[in-house]
């Protein structure tokens, strides 16, 4: 029988791969981000979602390093879709989810909030890529070789997207623990301020009190002093 010679189909190179992969992501995160509006309200509303409508980028599907041009332009059209007068019939959760894309847009909008909110996505990316190389080192001294998981583009992506909303959550975990304690030391404040007040108002009370029983005090003994000198007027009158 002859041998058929069928050429085998030329390895891509790695970064061609790579660049197909994230083509093929775009595409999919393009597809999911036309959803109906009740899919975006329910979707920015879902369980946990106080968590992770704190990444604006999340919040508004957007890559980080997409420009503001673009920013404006997806803002435009989730808040058509999730605009309450869109939704009729679901007004107040569509009044929430229209509130929730309207603070992300004024987080991206403002150069000093998108350049934290891109500081921590990068702190996300260091820690991960830290990760991935403390488990290569693990997995080559248990003699594994040096392969982890993350070495798919799929899951190191969700592995930065999870320590991302990680990162995003402490913020704000800190943020209201020191909102908590500014509020608990104004309020200490207050009660101090108002005890003094309140000491100030008795001292001053005590005082009229005083002055009062003072000048009554001073008016029965004149009042005595000048009954007695008559008395003695009459008692000695020749």
């Amino acid at each position: 029988m002859a041998q058929l010679n069928i050429p085998l189909p030329a390895t891509e190179p790695t970064e061609a791969l790579f660049s197909n992969f994230i083509a093929e992501v775009k595409e999919i995160e393009k597809r999911d981000s036309v959803l109906t509006p009740k899919q975006q309200i329910d979707r920015l509303l879902r369980p946990g979602s106080t968590y992770f409508n704190l990444n604006p980028f999340e919040v508004l599907q957007l890559e980080p390093e997409t420009p503001l041009e673009e920013v404006k332009k997806q803002y435009r059209r989730l808040s058509i879709l999730v605009h309450p007068d869109k939704n009729p019939d679901d007004r107040d959760r569509a009044q929430q989810a229209f509130d929730i894309v309207n603070k992300a847009y004024k987080c991206l909008e403002d150069d000093t909030q998108r350049a934290k909110a891109l500081e921590i996505v990068e702190e996300a990316k260091g820690r991960t890529d830290q990760m991935i190389e403390e488990k290569r080192k693990k997995q080559r001294k248990a003699g594994k070789g040096s392969k982890v998981d993350e070495d798919d583009p799929v899951k190191y992506k969700h592995a930065v997207y999870v320590l991302t909303m990680k990162l995003f959550a402490d913020l704000e975990r800190k943020r209201r623990q020191t909102e908590e304690r500014s509020m608990e030391d104004r309020k200490r404040k207050r009660e101090e301020e108002i005890e003094e007040e309140e000491k100030k108002k008795i001292d001053k009370e005590w005082q009229k009190n005083y002055e009062e029983s003072r000048e009554n005090r001073i008016n029965s003994w004149k009042a005595f002093q000048s009954g007695s000198k008559s008395k003695k007027v009459k008692e000695f009158r020749p």
